[in-house]
């Protein structure tokens, strides 16, 4: 898709509403907090608003998070919607906001979101994260240390600290500039991706040992359920990381985690490591995501879900194994 000339488009918007997609991750935090500072400081005039729903405290190192608006509360005409992250089925409450915009601007990456629902799109399937799409349309002389702890949080978040097959030769050489910032990324990395709070090590203790290998080891299950998080005191955003951890389990070509959301309805996480790819599955029921990182939500007891999602990577695995067997003859 063709690149798209950012401040161009927004220089004579008075105001500017910037939002992701709910429950925000890393990507989607830090592609709109950098946004946020950028817009703030290329155009001093507009007023510029961030409205998402309400972060994982873990991002509360970026400059502007004690600024984000989640009670997506507007209290003048939108003249620029910039729709970060995500296709406007996503954006929450924020999607009437968008609607009502005088003109929309969709900035994304996931393979779900081909085309943009904006006026204006910036769309680009494979690349790593939307926040690599960001610092591609960002004037260079705008961008401080701050942005660039933004935008380095939301590609190390939706690489997998540079892991997943979404990492190009083009991330790293975006991320070596981006640390030519000064910024203590190491220590970013730690806060964000791998510090735990205690319930949340005792959550995924409970569902590292809870879990079930199926499909000839192939494949990783485990849920918690209301009771457990009730049992906590958590919310969701204490499950962070769980299905990550699943993933790298020897031999397991593809993790699922999930959490009951209410009654025989599960939110399901969705990795996979090589061949599997996730977001046909989570897209089979109405979700979405990456190649190897996906999601949805189903309704049923944990056993539907299992084995309704398990015959969709089974329809995968069958076709890569008849590959790999014509390839050998």
């Amino acid at each position: 898709m063709e690149k798209i000339f950012l401040l161009e488009e927004c220089k004579d918007a008075k105001t500017i509403l910037i939002s992701g997609h709910v429950r925000p991750d890393g990507d989607c935090t830090g592609s709109c907090l950098a946004m946020y500072l950028y817009l703030k400081k290329a155009l001093p005039t507009a007023k510029v608003q961030l409205c998402i729903e309400e972060p994982s405290e873990v991002f509360r190192c970026i400059q502007g998070f004690d600024e984000i608006d989640s009670t997506y509360t507007v209290d003048s005409e939108v003249d620029t919607f910039i729709a970060l992250d995500c296709d406007k089925s996503r954006l929450g409450e924020a999607e009437e906001i968008f609607a009502k915009a005088k003109k929309r601007i969709n900035i994304d990456h996931h393979i779900s979101n081909k085309y943009g629902c904006g006026d204006v799109n910036y769309v680009v399937p494979g690349i790593s994260s939307t926040a690599e799409l960001v610092y591609e349309l960002m004037e260079k002389q705008y961008i401080d240390v701050e942005i660039a702890k933004a935008i380095y949080i939301g590609i190390t978040h939706d690489t997998g600290i540079f892991q997943y097959s979404n990492t190009s030769p083009n991330t790293l050489r975006i991320a070596a500039e981006l640390i030519e910032y000064g910024f203590d990324f190491s220590g970013l990395i730690d806060k964000t991706f791998y510090e735990k709070s205690y319930t949340q090590n005792q959550l995924l203790g409970r569902a590292l040992l809870e879990s079930i290998i199926f499909m000839d080891g192939k494949c990783i299950v485990s849920a918690i359920d209301k009771k457990t998080l009730e049992f906590y005191n958590a919310t969701a955003k204490d499950l962070d990381g769980i299905v990550n951890q699943l993933r790298i389990t020897k031999g397991v070509e593809c993790a699922i985690f999930m959490y009951a959301t209410g009654n025989l309805e599960y939110k399901v996480s969705l990795r996979s490591r090589k061949y599997v790819d996730v977001s046909k599955v989570a897209a089979f029921f109405g979700g979405g995501g990456h190649v190897r990182a996906a999601g949805c939500t189903i309704n049923g007891t944990f056993y539907d879900v299992v084995n309704n999602i398990s015959g969709q990577i089974a329809l995968q695995m069958k076709a890569y194994e008849e590959n790999a067997t014509q390839e050998m003859k």
